[in-house]
C-alpha cells in the first residue's frame, strides 16, 4: 500500500499535465526509500522499479502493461491444454503411489534388526560405563 504522501505527490503532478512515466516516479521513489531502510527483501534497483511501477498501476496512474506479463490468446490456449494430464500418465502416476503404499517386505533379518542406530555408549560394557 503507498503511502498518502506519494500518492498525493503522483496526483499533483497529474493535475500539472506531467507525464504518467514522472507520475509513477514517486511510487518508484518511495520503493527505493523502503529497500534503503530494509523494509523488505528486495535488493536491486530494478526490483525497486518493479515493485513501483505495479504499485503506480494498482494506483490507476495510466501507464502501458508490463510487456512480460502480456499473453496472447494462442499462448493462454496451448497453455490451457498443456495444463490437462493424458490418460498414460495419470494411469502410471496412480499405480506408482499405490505401490508406495505397500508396507516394505519383511525377513527374518531385518526383523531382528534393532530400529535405532547403536551409539558409543551401547558398545561400552557395564563396567566401563561407570
Amino acid at each position: 500500500m503507498p503511502e498518502k504522501a506519494t500518492v498525493e505527490r503522483a496526483r499533483r503532478d497529474k493535475r500539472e499535465g506531467k507525464a504518467a512515466s514522472t507520475q509513477a516516479g514517486e511510487f518508484v521513489r518511495e520503493e527505493i526509500h523502503h529497500i534503503r531502510e530494509g523494509k523488505h527483501g528486495a535488493r536491486s534497483a530494478k526490483q525497486a522499479i518493479a515493485i513501483g511501477l505495479s504499485k503506480a498501476r494498482k494506483a490507476g496512474v495510466k501507464l502501458p502493461a508490463n510487456p512480460n506479463e502480456k499473453e496472447t490468446s494462442a499462448r493462454k490456449t496451448s497453455r490451457k491444454r498443456s495444463s490437462e494430464t493424458s490418460a498414460t500418465r495419470s494411469r502410471a502416476t496412480r499405480a506408482a503411489l499405490k505401490k508406495e503404499r505397500r508396507p516394505p517386505l519383511r525377513t527374518p533379518r531385518s526383523r531382528a534388526r534393532r530400529t535405532r542406530p547403536r551409539s558409543s555408549a551401547d558398545r561400552r560394557s557395564g563396567t566401563r560405563r561407570r
